[in-house]
Order: structure tokens, then C-alpha cells, then sequence
């Protein structure tokens, strides 16, 4: 059931259908936008098509994370950072019409990212074996502020879990996550500055395209941890929305190189997404439990579009399986799991 991409080719052919349906180590395929055709009205596709750039970073104290959204009919620039001891969460969002001002390349590997409005600042940029989030928002938190330039390490040769799927009605996504990408740079809040070390801070990459129907949901679990021997390991997982059946973007990736899952189960009580959920895998390589510590809830309703997302923090345990047969153990590894339902 897994299709592995190798070739290089253009998202879409010219009527608008996908080239390549499966999953990739790297990001092979021209996101060619402009050949979308699933509406025959054309002026409206625009408003239909999604794209998001998302960084987050790990650290021994805290998790923080940056995003820059454009949907069509809105925009979102948005910035949360979760302290681990205290389990203290600061989150702010703007909300753009008509994603005004925010900037998202055609693809992954290369072009900026960007929003500037005089009052909130926010830059992803790809560099030489690097990528570099910058961010200046003085108004945060009450006026408390927030403040990161940091760089995300990143040779060309770190494999990533890219995926493309088909939707019905010549909808899509595309997709690129990076996991393990060591941190270099600082964070400050208020008059606090946290530096962050590569020997202790992981990096996390969300790069997404698509069409989506209008009504979606899905589950996103991940994490980016340092094992006991030095290695890194990074999970990623996810099921919802789409045509899995030529691949899933279930994988993990170990010192850099991924190794592919195949389908994963999420059993978890979305009445209380505070009790430990479980998560296998039909190919019997990964089993896991993940207890969550906090509960970040995020809503957005502007009629048209509703979004409300469950992200859960918590620390994964169990095992995992390499491509070589290596029983990898997990113990408290800190990451999340969400459950997301939209209507965009």
C-alpha cells in the first residue's frame, strides 16, 4: 500500500488531476498551483485553495511554535508557546481577510515566508543546510512580547515524510513534515531570553497544500526526541481525510533517514482528550502510549469557516521497529497529538 515517489515531476498535469499519487523522502514535485481545475468557474479557486507553513521547536523547558496561513477567504498568522513545568500557555492569532499581506512560497525547499503588517512580524526562510524563523510581536501576551530568531539545521541530505493524496473531486494534498532538525538561535518573552542549543532542541517542519472538502477532520501526532545513545528520533502520524490507499504519512524518521509505517490506529475518548490514547500500527512496527499533561484548545468561527482544533502534550512510550528490524525504545518522550475538525 505504500507507493514511494522518485522522480521528479509538476504537481498537476494540465487538467488539473495529480502526476504522482503516493509519498516521498524529499520534496520532488513542482506544487504547480495555477493548474488546479476542480471548480469550473475559475475565479473561485483561488478562495478554495489552502496552504499553511508551520515551524515548532522542542526544547528541554517549553514548546513554541509560529504559523503563517493563508485559506482562501482568511489568512492566519498565529504563536503559542506551552511551558512544560507549569503547563502555562500563551497564545496569540490574527486574523487576515483574504490573507492579505502573508506571503507562502510555491514550494518547500525554496523562497520565503513572510507577514509584516508594522505590529506582528513573521519570516521562514530556507538558507544554505538551514531554515530560519524570525519573529517580532511586541503585543503579545498582554503587551508581555515575544521575540525568536533561531535556525533550524538542515542538510540536504535529512529525509522528510512528504506525502500527496488524492481528495474526491480533483481535490488534493501535498504535504512535507520534518521532524529532528537541531535548533541554534534564541527566544525571548518579556525581558527573558531562552537560548536554544542544538544538542538539546529539536526542530519541526509543517508545510502544507491542498484542497480540501469543505467539511474535514483529522488526527496529527508527532514528536522529536534525542535517544538515550545520542540519535534522533522523530514520529510522525496522522489519518482523516483523503485516499490513503497508495500511502499513508505515517513514518518515523531515525538520525535522518526515514523508515515507513503503514496504517496507525488512534484509540482515544474524544469526551476527554486528557486520558492516555494508544497508537498502533497494521504493520505491527510501532506501539505506543501517549499520556497528555495539557490540553490546547483552539477555535475559530467566522461563519464561512470554523475551525476547532485538540492538541494534546503529552509524553510518548512503547516501541517502534526500523526498516532493519532494531526495537527502538521510547520513555516519556515529550510531544502532541490533535484532533481537528474544520469546515474551510
Amino acid at each position: 500500500m505504500q507507493r514511494e515517489i522518485t522522480n521528479s515531476s509538476p504537481l498537476l498535469d494540465k487538467r488539473g488531476d495529480l502526476v504522482q499519487v503516493g509519498w516521498a523522502r524529499q520534496p520532488y514535485l513542482d506544487c504547480n498551483l495555477e493548474n488546479a481545475r476542480f471548480y469550473n468557474f475559475r475565479p473561485l479557486q483561488a478562495l478554495r485553495i489552502k496552504r499553511w507553513d508551520y515551524y515548532g521547536v522542542t526544547t528541554p523547558d517549553f514548546f513554541f511554535s509560529a504559523t503563517l496561513a493563508h485559506l482562501g477567504y482568511v489568512g492566519s498568522v498565529f504563536v503559542y508557546v506551552l511551558d512544560f513545568a507549569g503547563g502555562e500557555l500563551h497564545e496569540e492569532t490574527l486574523l487576515v481577510p483574504l490573507g492579505r499581506g502573508i506571503h507562502l512560497p510555491r514550494n518547500s525547499d525554496r523562497g520565503g515566508s513572510y507577514f509584516d503588517n508594522g505590529r506582528v512580524r513573521v519570516a521562514f526562510r530556507p538558507e544554505e543546510d538551514i531554515r530560519r524563523v524570525q519573529v517580532n510581536w511586541p503585543a503579545f501576551n498582554r503587551g508581555e512580547g515575544i521575540a525568536a530568531d533561531f535556525a533550524l539545521r538542515c542538510p540536504p541530505n535529512h529525509e522528510s515524510m512528504v506525502i500527496v493524496i488524492p481528495i474526491q473531486g480533483r481535490r488534493f494534498y501535498y504535504n512535507r513534515k520534518m521532524n529532528c532538525l537541531p535548533a541554534e538561535g534564541w527566544i525571548s518573552r518579556g525581558d527573558r531570553r531562552f537560548d536554544l542549543k542544538p544538542t538539546d532542541s529539536l526542530g519541526n517542519m509543517d508545510w502544507g497544500r491542498g484542497v480540501w472538502e469543505y467539511q474535514s477532520f483529522w488526527i496529527w501526532a508527532s514528536t522529536s526526541v534525542f535517544l538515550e545513545d545520542g540519535r534522533t528520533l522523530g514520529l510522525n502520524m496522522g489519518c482523516g481525510f483523503g485516499d490513503t490507499s497508495a500511502a499513508t504519512e505515517n513514518a518515523f524518521v531515525l538520525n535522518g533517514r526515514i523508515h515507513k509505517l503503514e496504517e496507525i490506529t488512534f484509540d482515544y475518548d474524544s469526551t476527554d482528550f486528557m486520558r492516555p490514547w494508544r497508537m498502533t500500527s497494521s504493520d505491527g512496527r510501532l506501539n505506543l502510549e501517549f499520556v497528555p499533561f495539557k490540553e490546547r484548545v483552539a477555535r475559530s468561527n467566522l461563519l464561512l469557516i470554523y475551525s476547532e482544533v485538540h492538541q494534546m502534550f503529552g509524553r510518548y512510550s512503547g516501541t517502534l521497529v526500523s526498516d532493519a528490524g532494531e526495537v527502538l525504545h521510547l520513555h516519556d518522550a515529550i510531544g502532541f497529538a490533535e484532533e481537528h475538525h474544520a469546515r474551510w
